[in-house]
């Protein structure tokens, strides 16, 4: 029925079929909670960079509007942006692009029906997405998406003492608990040759979803034209371990308690998506920290422009901007990567 929790599902398809694999147990989960809720804002489960200050998506606004201007101000162009929450982002970087002379078409990715109610509100105009096989054909895009591949659903592989087996999900003892499991089956053929001899207990975590993604995306720029900015936390060099977490009321909570209830993510291994550009035919223009991002686009001199405009808000945009680009906050543990077709000039700040 409709309003069966999505654990009682799991728990139904577990015990007719066995355990399901980890990908399977975070697609269902993230489909359906974002698919019956605004997961953001304070009163949400977690806040976005986009959220915290409106200098983000000016600077995300200004790198495209420098990147169109040196490509020749190509028209007409569309900016698409693959889960854009609320539209903060957009509404932000668009106005800053508008002053450049930026005035894209608007189309958003996003198939929750509660976040496309909210986007409606601020963007009437933009067309929306299941995914990007209807975005324009026709033109160059400039492509974002800002917390989007983190929500993308994992494969796991771990290290057994019998060989390599994919982390499943069952039952405890009591059929009281979801827990990882190892499958039955050997995933060997599966694990790159020089990771082959890991130690028992390694797991290793791919996205096959974010790759595709990707390869999609930058095969559409090399055809198109246009740039495409990745903006999630994740790491830049390969990775060891379980990076699946889950947060509730701006909490970490056991990701296989509620399942459909908390939001789901995992670090986006950036350096595995650097091979698949290329092989798409697009130009991998560099991996930096949000942090040396945001810094080498000038954040630190918009945070001054804004608080000697309103001093009475300075301090609330000096804790922004420490939450943005500090190190002890997003500014390290968020990454950026950039792609864009090859006869496109190199972006700024990578």
């Amino acid at each position: 029925m409709a309003d069966d929790s999505l654990k009682d599902i799991f728990a139904r398809l577990i015990r007719a079929t066995g355990p399901i694999s980890v990908a399977h147990f975070m697609a269902e989960s993230n489909a359906r909670y974002y698919g019956t809720r605004d997961p953001l804002g304070a009163c949400g489960d977690f806040i976005t960079a986009p959220e915290v200050s409106q200098m983000f998506g000016e600077m995300i606004g200004l790198w495209l509007a420098d990147l169109w201007i040196r490509a020749g101000r190509p028209g007409p162009i569309a900016y698409v942006e693959a889960g854009p929450g609320r539209g903060t982002l957009a509404q932000d970087a668009l106005r800053a692009a508008a002053r450049q002379g930026l005035v894209p078409d608007v189309h958003f990715v996003e198939t929750s029906p509660a976040l496309r109610a909210l986007q409606r509100q601020r963007f009437p105009g933009a067309t929306w997405h299941d995914d990007f096989a209807t975005v324009p054909a026709d033109r160059p895009l400039l492509v974002v998406g800002n917390e989007f591949l983190d929500a993308l659903p994992v494969r796991q592989i771990v290290r057994m003492a019998e060989g390599w087996r994919e982390r499943m999900i069952g039952w405890d003892a009591q059929g009281q608990r979801l827990l990882p499991v190892a499958g039955d089956r050997p995933m060997d053929a599966a694990v790159p040759p020089d990771r082959a001899g890991a130690p028992e207990g390694t797991i290793i975590e791919t996205c096959p979803a974010a790759a595709a993604v990707t390869a999609e995306v930058a095969a559409r720029l090399a055809a198109q034209g246009g740039a495409a900015l990745w903006i999630d936390y994740g790491h830049a060099e390969p990775h060891d371990g379980s990076t699946l977490q889950a947060v509730r009321a701006h909490r970490k909570v056991d990701p296989f308690a509620d399942p459909g209830e908390a939001d789901l993510t995992a670090l986006v291994d950036f350096a595995a998506l650097v091979p698949v550009v290329a092989a798409a035919g697009a130009r991998c223009d560099g991996i930096a920290s949000q942090g040396d991002f945001l810094r080498c686009l000038g954040i630190e001199a918009r945070a001054a422009g804004l608080a000697r405009t309103a001093p009475n808000h300075a301090p609330a945009l000096a804790r922004a901007l420490d939450r943005l680009t500090g190190a002890e906050e997003m500014g390290n543990l968020f990454k950026v990567m950039a792609f864009s077709a090859a006869h496109w000039p190199v972006p700024a700040a990578l």
